[in-house]
């Protein structure tokens, strides 16, 4: 074989076999990167576990309880406070309030306009806790002890879905919290914005999947979609049980 076509032959034999790997590692799947355990390093985080999403009287159980039924989602966010407390990992909670002066606003995206409209977490005053016990923007009742315990880090309220409107990644940083165990309401809406917001801030995030929920309304199942871009973008994604296992176990995330 001649020296000029030897060569092509090589070019072309080493191209396709570097496509081949690539077309293999694409149809293969996503990786799973997991994330490692350090308690030092390591903190269950929980947005909106809040009467108006979680409780059966709650103003949007209507839209989100089937889901909530479904993945025993109220039992399985109630799992990772005692495997947190248990097994002294920190507990950070991201709320969602609105106060009077933010029905000022003067435009809102969809969901925005809907929560304000139902008065969704509401509360009379930003400084005042009147007609605050058992409102729709109260803890859900089985929570309080875990939360109102006098060690779980309340963040400032988040007021769209991200924690970029709130001190939680300030209070994080502060105690050198780099890993987060991500859980709480709702899936698609302030779980997967909270996520997206903590990856770029240089954390790693595992998702539980089964300790949230989300809306199904005609538009599609929130719960449903945000699985997907769970996939995509967290660490891990794994099971309450996976997660209380490596919890109390101080194991991977896989």
């Amino acid at each position: 074989m001649a020296v000029k076509t030897l060569n092509t032959y090589i070019k072309q034999t080493f191209a396709g076999t570097i496509l081949a790997s690539v077309l293999i590692t694409a149809n293969a799947g996503l990786p799973n990167p997991g994330m490692s355990f350090d308690a030092k390093r390591t903190a269950v985080v929980i947005t909106d576990p809040q009467n108006d999403f979680l409780s059966e009287k709650g103003v949007t159980w209507g839209v989100v309880g089937k889901s909530v039924v479904k993945n025993n989602t109220v039992q399985n966010i109630e799992s990772l406070f005692k495997a947190a407390k248990k097994n002294d990992i920190p507990v950070f909670v991201s709320p969602h309030y609105y106060y009077p002066s933010d029905h000022g606003w003067h435009f809102e995206g969809a969901l925005e306009t809907l929560m304000h409209s139902i008065k969704m977490f509401d509360r009379k005053d930003a400084l005042s806790t009147e007609g605050f016990n058992n409102s729709g923007a109260d803890w859900l009742a089985r929570y309080k002890t875990y939360i109102n315990d006098g060690e779980t880090i309340i963040a400032s309220p988040h007021k769209v879905y991200g924690p970029e409107t709130n001190d939680l990644v300030l209070q994080l940083r502060k105690r050198g919290i780099d890993k987060v165990i991500l859980a709480g309401m709702s899936a698609n809406l302030c779980v997967e914005a909270h996520m997206r917001e903590l990856q770029e801030q240089g954390f790693e995030v595992t998702i539980v999947k089964d300790a949230t929920a989300g809306a199904q309304v005609p538009e599609g199942d929130g719960y449903e979609a945000a699985l997907v871009n769970f996939r995509y973008i967290a660490s891990a994604v794994v099971s309450t049980d996976d997660a209380v296992k490596a919890i109390s176990n101080k194991t991977a995330f896989k």
